[in-house]
Protein backbone atom coordinates (compact mmCIF):
# COMPACT_ATOMS: atom_id res chain seq x y z
CA UNK A 1 0.00 0.00 0.00
CA UNK A 2 1.29 3.38 -0.89
CA UNK A 3 2.29 6.22 2.15
CA UNK A 4 -1.06 7.54 2.55
CA UNK A 5 -3.21 4.66 1.29
CA UNK A 6 -5.27 3.12 -1.88
CA UNK A 7 -5.44 4.86 -5.07
CA UNK A 8 -9.00 4.75 -5.86
CA UNK A 9 -9.61 5.38 -9.68
CA UNK A 10 -13.89 5.54 -10.79
CA UNK A 11 -14.40 5.83 -14.32
CA UNK A 12 -17.57 6.29 -16.51
CA UNK A 13 -19.23 8.15 -18.74
CA UNK A 14 -20.69 11.59 -18.49
CA UNK A 15 -24.04 11.45 -15.75
CA UNK A 16 -23.21 8.23 -14.69
CA UNK A 17 -22.84 9.55 -10.82
CA UNK A 18 -18.80 9.45 -10.81
CA UNK A 19 -18.59 12.86 -8.69
CA UNK A 20 -21.41 11.84 -6.16
CA UNK A 21 -19.64 8.05 -5.29
CA UNK A 22 -16.03 9.24 -5.36
CA UNK A 23 -17.67 12.03 -2.85
CA UNK A 24 -18.97 9.66 -0.21
CA UNK A 25 -15.96 7.37 -0.56
CA UNK A 26 -12.95 9.73 -0.55
CA UNK A 27 -15.21 10.80 3.00
CA UNK A 28 -15.73 7.74 4.50
CA UNK A 29 -12.19 6.69 3.92
CA UNK A 30 -10.45 10.00 4.49
CA UNK A 31 -9.19 10.56 1.30
CA UNK A 32 -8.77 13.56 -1.52
CA UNK A 33 -11.24 13.11 -4.06
CA UNK A 34 -9.51 14.30 -7.14
CA UNK A 35 -12.11 15.61 -9.71
CA UNK A 36 -10.36 15.46 -12.68
CA UNK A 37 -13.22 16.63 -14.63
CA UNK A 38 -13.52 20.01 -12.68
CA UNK A 39 -9.69 20.34 -13.64
CA UNK A 40 -10.61 20.37 -17.40
CA UNK A 41 -13.47 22.43 -16.67
CA UNK A 42 -11.28 25.15 -15.07
CA UNK A 43 -9.05 25.46 -18.37
CA UNK A 44 -12.31 25.28 -20.35
CA UNK A 45 -13.51 28.36 -18.11
CA UNK A 46 -10.13 30.10 -18.64
CA UNK A 47 -10.16 29.40 -22.39
CA UNK A 48 -13.85 31.10 -22.64
CA UNK A 49 -12.55 34.13 -20.10
CA UNK A 50 -9.59 34.51 -22.79
CA UNK A 51 -11.56 33.61 -25.92
CA UNK A 52 -8.83 30.91 -26.31
CA UNK A 53 -10.13 28.69 -29.43
CA UNK A 54 -11.28 25.32 -28.09
CA UNK A 55 -9.53 23.69 -31.58
CA UNK A 56 -5.97 25.50 -30.93
CA UNK A 57 -4.01 22.76 -29.39
CA UNK A 58 -0.74 24.94 -28.74
CA UNK A 59 -2.55 28.12 -27.25
CA UNK A 60 -4.57 25.56 -24.77
CA UNK A 61 -1.65 24.24 -23.44
CA UNK A 62 0.39 27.23 -22.98
CA UNK A 63 -2.54 28.28 -21.14
CA UNK A 64 -2.79 25.36 -18.97
CA UNK A 65 0.73 25.75 -18.18
CA UNK A 66 0.06 29.23 -16.99
CA UNK A 67 -3.11 28.38 -14.84
CA UNK A 68 -2.80 27.27 -11.10
CA UNK A 69 -5.72 24.53 -11.01
CA UNK A 70 -6.25 23.49 -7.39
CA UNK A 71 -9.08 21.34 -5.71
CA UNK A 72 -9.74 22.11 -2.00
CA UNK A 73 -12.12 19.44 -0.13
CA UNK A 74 -15.02 20.17 1.73
CA UNK A 75 -17.46 17.92 2.76
CA UNK A 76 -19.83 17.26 -0.21
CA UNK A 77 -17.10 17.58 -3.27
CA UNK A 78 -14.24 20.18 -3.80
CA UNK A 79 -14.14 23.83 -4.24
CA UNK A 80 -12.16 24.44 -7.32
CA UNK A 81 -9.85 27.47 -7.79
CA UNK A 82 -8.53 28.90 -11.05
CA UNK A 83 -5.60 31.21 -10.58
CA UNK A 84 -7.22 31.55 -6.78
CA UNK A 85 -10.68 32.62 -7.86
CA UNK A 86 -13.02 30.09 -6.31
CA UNK A 87 -14.75 28.83 -9.65
CA UNK A 88 -16.87 25.95 -8.17
CA UNK A 89 -20.24 27.09 -9.03
CA UNK A 90 -19.17 28.65 -12.62
CA UNK A 91 -17.91 25.90 -14.17
CA UNK A 92 -20.86 23.38 -13.84
CA UNK A 93 -22.88 26.05 -15.99
CA UNK A 94 -23.84 24.61 -19.46
CA UNK A 95 -21.32 26.05 -22.09
CA UNK A 96 -18.34 25.32 -19.63
CA UNK A 97 -19.40 22.27 -20.19
CA UNK A 98 -19.64 22.16 -23.61
CA UNK A 99 -16.66 23.54 -23.73
CA UNK A 100 -14.51 21.31 -21.45
CA UNK A 101 -15.18 17.93 -23.53
CA UNK A 102 -14.09 20.05 -26.75
CA UNK A 103 -10.65 20.64 -24.69
CA UNK A 104 -10.16 17.61 -23.32
CA UNK A 105 -9.51 16.08 -26.92
CA UNK A 106 -6.23 17.52 -27.41
CA UNK A 107 -3.56 14.75 -26.43
CA UNK A 108 -0.62 17.31 -25.56
CA UNK A 109 -3.23 18.77 -23.24
CA UNK A 110 -4.34 15.25 -21.50
CA UNK A 111 -0.60 14.57 -21.12
CA UNK A 112 -0.10 17.84 -19.43
CA UNK A 113 -3.06 17.12 -17.14
CA UNK A 114 -2.51 13.62 -16.23
CA UNK A 115 1.17 14.49 -14.91
CA UNK A 116 -0.45 16.92 -12.48
CA UNK A 117 -2.74 14.46 -11.75
CA UNK A 118 -0.28 11.50 -10.84
CA UNK A 119 1.39 14.71 -8.72
CA UNK A 120 -1.50 14.61 -6.74
CA UNK A 121 -2.22 11.56 -5.93
CA UNK A 122 1.43 9.67 -6.00
CA UNK A 123 1.17 9.14 -2.52
CA UNK A 124 -1.64 7.35 -2.11
CA UNK A 125 -4.63 8.12 0.07
CA UNK A 126 -6.72 9.74 -2.91
CA UNK A 127 -10.11 8.59 -4.83
CA UNK A 128 -9.45 9.87 -8.29
CA UNK A 129 -12.92 9.82 -10.58
CA UNK A 130 -12.70 11.00 -14.59
CA UNK A 131 -12.43 9.31 -18.18
CA UNK A 132 -9.49 7.64 -18.66
CA UNK A 133 -8.17 7.22 -14.62
CA UNK A 134 -7.56 3.30 -14.34
CA UNK A 135 -6.31 3.37 -17.99
CA UNK A 136 -3.90 6.43 -18.59
CA UNK A 137 -3.29 8.46 -15.31
CA UNK A 138 -3.14 5.45 -13.01
CA UNK A 139 -2.95 1.77 -14.72
CA UNK A 140 -1.71 0.77 -11.58
CA UNK A 141 -4.79 2.01 -9.35
CA UNK A 142 -5.46 -0.33 -6.21
CA UNK A 143 -9.17 -0.24 -7.32
CA UNK A 144 -10.69 0.44 -10.70
CA UNK A 145 -14.29 0.88 -10.77
CA UNK A 146 -15.91 1.59 -14.00
CA UNK A 147 -19.30 3.39 -13.15
CA UNK A 148 -21.72 3.15 -15.89
CA UNK A 149 -25.59 3.59 -16.97
CA UNK A 150 -27.91 3.65 -19.78
CA UNK A 151 -27.94 7.10 -21.64
CA UNK A 152 -31.75 7.85 -20.88
CA UNK A 153 -31.05 7.08 -16.76
CA UNK A 154 -28.45 8.92 -16.71
CA UNK A 155 -30.21 11.62 -18.97
CA UNK A 156 -32.99 11.48 -16.81
CA UNK A 157 -31.12 11.98 -13.53
CA UNK A 158 -29.05 15.15 -15.36
CA UNK A 159 -32.57 16.38 -15.93
CA UNK A 160 -34.24 15.91 -12.23
CA UNK A 161 -31.45 16.95 -10.57
CA UNK A 162 -31.38 20.50 -12.56
CA UNK A 163 -35.12 20.76 -12.10
CA UNK A 164 -35.07 21.04 -16.03
CA UNK A 165 -38.73 21.97 -17.14
CA UNK A 166 -40.07 19.98 -19.92
CA UNK A 167 -39.82 16.20 -21.52
CA UNK A 168 -38.62 17.81 -24.70
CA UNK A 169 -35.74 19.53 -22.26
CA UNK A 170 -35.10 15.90 -20.90
CA UNK A 171 -34.67 14.62 -24.45
CA UNK A 172 -32.17 17.11 -25.07
CA UNK A 173 -30.02 16.42 -22.46
CA UNK A 174 -30.25 12.66 -23.69
CA UNK A 175 -29.20 13.39 -26.89
CA UNK A 176 -26.68 15.78 -25.68
CA UNK A 177 -24.87 12.93 -23.58
CA UNK A 178 -25.30 10.69 -26.50
CA UNK A 179 -23.01 13.29 -28.09
CA UNK A 180 -20.63 14.05 -25.27
CA UNK A 181 -20.21 9.59 -25.24
CA UNK A 182 -19.12 9.66 -28.67
CA UNK A 183 -16.85 11.79 -28.47
CA UNK A 184 -15.25 10.82 -25.09
CA UNK A 185 -14.86 7.42 -26.48
CA UNK A 186 -13.76 7.94 -29.93
CA UNK A 187 -11.14 10.91 -29.38
CA UNK A 188 -7.43 9.75 -30.45
CA UNK A 189 -6.08 10.62 -27.14
CA UNK A 190 -7.32 7.88 -23.70
CA UNK A 191 -10.76 7.58 -25.35
CA UNK A 192 -13.36 6.42 -22.52
CA UNK A 193 -13.15 2.89 -22.28
CA UNK A 194 -13.33 0.31 -18.72
CA UNK A 195 -9.86 -1.09 -17.67
CA UNK A 196 -9.14 -4.54 -18.63
CA UNK A 197 -8.66 -5.34 -14.59
CA UNK A 198 -11.45 -2.81 -13.61
CA UNK A 199 -15.02 -3.49 -12.09
CA UNK A 200 -18.06 -2.47 -13.85
CA UNK A 201 -21.16 -0.91 -11.89
CA UNK A 202 -24.23 -0.79 -14.31
CA UNK A 203 -26.27 1.56 -11.89
CA UNK A 204 -29.03 1.37 -14.45
CA UNK A 205 -31.33 -0.28 -12.33
CA UNK A 206 -29.95 0.47 -8.79
CA UNK A 207 -30.35 3.10 -6.26
CA UNK A 208 -27.56 5.55 -4.81
CA UNK A 209 -27.50 3.05 -1.88
CA UNK A 210 -27.05 0.25 -3.80
CA UNK A 211 -24.01 1.61 -5.73
CA UNK A 212 -22.27 3.04 -2.61
CA UNK A 213 -22.74 -0.40 -0.78
CA UNK A 214 -21.13 -2.56 -3.75
CA UNK A 215 -18.43 0.03 -4.43
CA UNK A 216 -17.42 -0.07 -0.49
CA UNK A 217 -17.47 -3.83 -0.72
CA UNK A 218 -14.86 -3.71 -3.74
CA UNK A 219 -12.61 -1.50 -1.92
CA UNK A 220 -13.39 -3.23 1.44
CA UNK A 221 -11.92 -6.42 -0.11
CA UNK A 222 -9.03 -4.88 -1.72
CA UNK A 223 -8.19 -3.37 1.74
CA UNK A 224 -8.26 -6.68 3.32
CA UNK A 225 -6.04 -8.48 0.88
CA UNK A 226 -3.16 -5.33 0.87
CA UNK A 227 -3.43 -5.73 5.04
CA UNK A 228 -2.74 -9.14 5.23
Amino acid sequence: MRARGLVIAIDGPAGAGKSTLASRVARKHGYLNIETGAMYRALALKAILSDTSFEDEASLLRLAQRSKIELKPKVDGNRVLLDGENVSDRIREQDVTDAASKVSVHPKVREWMVARQREMGAEGGVVMEGRDIGTKVFPDADVKIFLDASPEVRGQRRFQQHQLGSPHQQAAVVAELKERDQRDRTRAASPLEAAADAITIDSTSMSLDEVIARAEAIIEDRLRSVTK
